[in-house]
């Protein structure tokens, strides 16, 4: 078998990894049950994926205001710490790494779950988007711009799930920070016009970010911080690029290196960007050079362009969405060289096992 950089051992702050192929966050929606806690579905999917270097985590709602999805499991009740504790014993006694990912979705929610009341956000611009509600989809609606003690009280909402995520046995916590959720609407200008302490320069529009993991690591080490960020977004959920966008991204990526954190994990672009004169086509070799710490790439990797990222020196871990969701084994596979099952898109949301831990592994598909 030849050498092949994915599959090195990789230190991660005071982690050591097995390999440097990491789980992608992925929302499956099958916490349906009131409590939105997970069960032994997520005990099973993540167990069976536990051959990653690093799990991370579906995001997980920080608060009830946090939510925006049906189904998605939280890391703010007492039940959801308990349906977690199983997950990350059943993962670490499979020698696995599990983050969970800690997540506000801001306006990409309906009333629907907020038993009428607005969504939460920077600003009441409605990103004209469809939100996925107990009723089916729906057209968001303008938001509620958060006052200033709704902004404290959030940063303390992430405070807390990072706590409870400490406690319910997670080796560490991802602050989704990215894809057009909360606090990307906050370093935006498209969806950020406040005038106060939260708008308008740079600075004012990343502040909450860094009072985020200011009080995060209150709770838990430095070090077992990840950070998600995708930069060249253009297009989904109402967001848009100007000429302040990728200088934001710069001001934000430079300020983490005053902390210690365990990752900093970027997506390439979700969409063709080439055309967009304030974009950038390669974050990766944009932000190696400027971050000093760990550093995980992802979107739309295959084995060979994952481990030649790594061997040029553009990341140190590659993080892997949909390749594991039809592909327990994923890392087995790569070492073999064996090839990847497809998945069915029709079951990404379903409830229940069907297109979630029934794929098989290879063994038990090569004799079937």
């Amino acid at each position: 078998m030849r050498k092949q950089p994915l599959l090195e051992q990789l230190k991660m702050g005071d982690l050591e990894l097995n390999n440097r192929v990491v789980m992608a966050p992925m929302t499956r929606s099958r916490a349906d049950n009131p409590e939105n806690a997970p069960t032994e579905l997520q005990e099973t999917y993540y167990t069976q994926r536990a051959g990653a270097g690093l799990l991370i985590t579906e995001g997980s709602q920080i608060s009830k205001k946090a939510v925006g999805y049906i189904n998605t499991p939280g890391i703010h009740s007492a039940a959801q710490v308990e349906g977690w504790k199983k997950v990350t014993s059943a993962v670490h006694e499979k020698g696995g790494k599990i983050f969970i990912q800690l997540w506000h979705v801001g306006r990409i929610s309906h009333p629907d779950f907020h038993d009428g009341a607005l969504p939460l956000a920077p600003s009441a611009i409605n990103p004209k988007a469809k939100a996925f509600t107990p009723k089916g989809f729906k057209e968001t609606v303008t938001p509620k711009e958060m006052s200033l003690e709704e902004i404290r009280e959030t940063i303390q909402d992430f405070r807390m799930a990072a706590k409870n995520a400490w406690a319910a046995g997670f080796d560490g916590v991802e602050i989704h920070s990215s894809n057009g959720y909360l606090l990307h609407q906050f370093f935006n200008r498209t969806s950020n016009v406040r005038m106060d302490e939260y708008g308008g320069s740079i600075a004012n529009r990343t502040k909450i970010l860094f009072e985020i993991i200011d009080a995060i690591r209150e709770e838990i080490p430095e070090n077992r911080i990840g950070l998600r960020l995708n930069p060249s977004l253009h297009g989904l959920f109402g967001m848009t690029m100007d000429e302040e966008t990728i200088p934001t991204f710069d001001h934000i990526i430079e300020k983490l290196n005053n902390y210690g954190l365990a990752y900093l994990h970027l997506s390439e672009p979700f969409t063709d960007v080439s055309d967009i004169p304030y974009a950038e086509t390669n974050i990766a070799a944009r932000y190696r050079p400027m971050y000093k710490g760990t550093l995980i790439i992802n979107g739309g990797f295959d084995k060979e362009k994952g481990n030649r990222f790594i061997s040029e020196g553009l990341a140190d871990a590659v993080a892997y969405g949909k390749p594991f969701i039809s592909n327990p084994d994923l890392v087995a596979r790569f070492k073999l060289e064996a090839p990847l099952a497809e998945w069915d898109q029709d079951t990404f949301y379903t409830p229940g096992p069907k297109g979630y831990i029934d794929y098989p592994p290879m063994e038990v598909a090569a004799n079937s």
